[in-house]
């Protein structure tokens, strides 16, 4: 607890600390941190865990889901994180963090207009001829107005929100700190990465807060596609553009999920979900880079077909390495080759020295098996590829994040193609994907060049061996040489031994008292009280608050 305190010394980390634990506790979760072997770290905060329960009815994952949206933008990002890692997390929980709710009530707009005339660094009329008041969106980072630049174009303003800065990175501060003690405290945390997870979200979340990035996600899907005709990016206006205002273009389009003014407008319901299919595929397996959050409130389809894309906020990247290894995943399991799987599995480095493999591979047949009699056109990819994550997952070998995210957004776009087509066939849109990849991984130009890798690589080790064979060397010649080991799963062991030390250092230290004061009692010398000595009075009187103490710290421990 006490490290967790120190990480900002301030009065503001301590109050918002105060808060997390007393809002965890009204919502019944104190036993998360005895889950998560942190209960002794809390232990000066028990009172406050133990509050009523003010949502007993609901389950586990509703309550998590209510007490990180009632903590404000930083709990519910992550809330939001967590519901793409599949890999850490159990399904429960998955599926109900999805459904956090992003919206809280706007800022006042003369508050909003002196944060963008802030960031902009000139009067809001150099820049617009008019901005609505009223906001047409609100999130935990940031709200939308609707505005029209004095050159005429309607736009679209978004704005973060007067302070948000500040209150996400005292929240990333005790995140941090909670991540230091469950790497610390908590079984299995090698496989689970706590301090990982918030180096991710840290990451994450510092890149959505500055809007800029943004603009610059939006522009480079945009040129990955060259223009095409199928696809249309809102325009990003720079000059009303900086890291706490992003300016786009105005799109007025049909929500993808509104199949009935679809119809009526007349547009093509199965040439969208191909269209959406298509652009999605071509981000994640051509380009490496894709939208992270499709949901249907951000699709808008156009006159033609055309389907628009909105909030940019959330993007994934995918380096050739995880490309490959989802490529060849998919590749196996659409043809049903279990030896091949296993091996993609085994060889992808991610699997430790403690996994059975001989189990592995039965779980990965008995998944294979699970999907033989079903049609590929019928196959759902998003909810297979969940079900394998959890599947290795299992088995203890961590899943790259941004494959986690992707398998969440394929859930959604499989999901909206489906709605718009009952015959939509991912399996049949992504096998082209599949083996156009397939033969540019061994195409004679990809193996030339990861031969000379290999090659540069080896060249690199020759050269530095020698070095570093001199320093070793010289260090076992000064007597300098060290090897460092680590005992694992003594933490515990040693800090509940320190805790029985001073018990009965305590123990004596009481006993002590008794029979010093017992003595003195006999003695009938010094100062009197009562017609008792003093100091056999004062002795007797520590020894009783001090064991008192001790039994109520006992009690309360739960380990009598």
């Amino acid at each position: 607890m006490y490290r967790i305190l120190n990480i900002n010394r301030n009065v503001r980390s301590i109050r918002r600390y105060r808060q997390i634990i007393t809002v965890m506790g009204g919502y019944g979760l104190g036993q998360l941190l005895e889950y998560l072997n942190l209960g002794h770290v809390v232990a000066l905060s028990r009172r406050m865990l133990r509050r009523p329960n003010k949502a007993a009815h609901l389950s586990a994952p509703e309550r998590l889901r209510l007490a990180l949206e009632e903590l404000g933008p930083t709990f519910i990002k992550l809330g939001q994180l967590l519901s793409t890692r599949a890999d850490i997390i159990p399904p429960a929980f998955v599926q109900e963090l999805t459904r956090l709710q992003d919206e809280i009530p706007c800022i006042d707009f003369e508050e909003i207009k002196v944060h963008i005339e802030h960031e902009l660094g000139v009067p809001l009329e150099s820049r617009f001829l008019h901005v609505e008041p009223v906001a047409i969106a609100g999130a935990s980072i940031a709200q939308v107005h609707r505005a029209t630049l004095i050159t005429g174009e309607d736009v679209v303003v978004k704005v973060r929100r007067p302070g948000v800065t500040e209150a996400v990175e005292t929240d990333i501060d005790i995140l941090m700190g909670v991540a230091l003690l469950l790497e610390r405290h908590m079984a299995r945390s090698d496989i689970y990465d706590p301090v990982g997870v918030v180096r991710e979200f840290s990451y994450t979340i510092r890149r959505e807060m500055d809007l800029s990035r943004e603009g610059h996600a939006i522009e480079r899907i945009r040129d990955n596609f060259k223009g095409g005709p199928d696809l249309h990016f809102p325009q990003v206006y720079w000059e009303a553009t900086a890291k706490g205002v992003l300016t786009t273009e105005y799109v007025d389009g049909i929500k993808v999920s509104d199949i009935c003014a679809i119809e009526k407008a007349g547009l093509d319901r199965r040439e969208i979900a191909r269209r959406g299919a298509t652009a999605f595929l071509k981000m994640v397996l051509e380009h490496g880079f894709f939208h992270g959050d499709p949901h249907p409130g951000n699709v808008l389809i156009l006159p033609n077909n055309v389907i628009c894309l909105l909030d940019y906020g959330m993007v994934g990247r995918l380096d050739p390495a995880v490309k490959r290894y989802l490529t060849d995943v998919l590749g196996a399991v659409i043809d049903r080759d279990v030896e091949g799987l296993a091996y993609i599995v085994a060889e992808a480095g991610d699997a430790g020295e403690n996994v059975n493999m001989h189990a592995l591979k039965k779980g990965l047949a008995e998944f294979i098996d699970s999907y033989f009699e079903i049609p590929l056109k019928e196959i759902v990819v998003g909810r297979m590829l969940l079900e394998f994550i959890d599947l290795v997952s299992t088995h203890r070998i961590k899943v790259h994040p941004d494959l986690t995210m992707l398998v969440k957004v394929l859930v959604v776009v499989e999901g909206m193609g489906r709605k718009l087509d009952p015959d939509f066939d991912m399996v049949g849109h992504l096998r082209p994907f599949l083996e156009k990849e397939y033969r540019q991984q061994h195409s004679p130009g990809r193996l030339l060049h990861e031969i000379e890798q290999g090659l540069e690589g080896y060249l690199t080790l020759a050269r530095n061996l020698p070095r570093e064979l001199k320093e070793i060397l010289n260090k076992i010649n000064r007597n300098k040489f060290r090897i460092d080991l680590e005992h694992r799963g003594l933490d515990r062991f040693s800090r509940e031994l320190d805790r029985s030390a001073n018990r009965v250092c305590l123990s004596l230290i009481i006993a002590a008292l008794l029979i010093g004061s017992s003595i003195a009692m006999q003695t009938n010398r010094g100062p009197m009280l009562w017609g008792l000595p003093v100091f056999a009075f004062f002795g007797y009187s520590c020894a009783g608050v001090v064991g008192i103490w001790w039994m109520i710290a006992i009690l309360r421990s739960g380990r009598l």
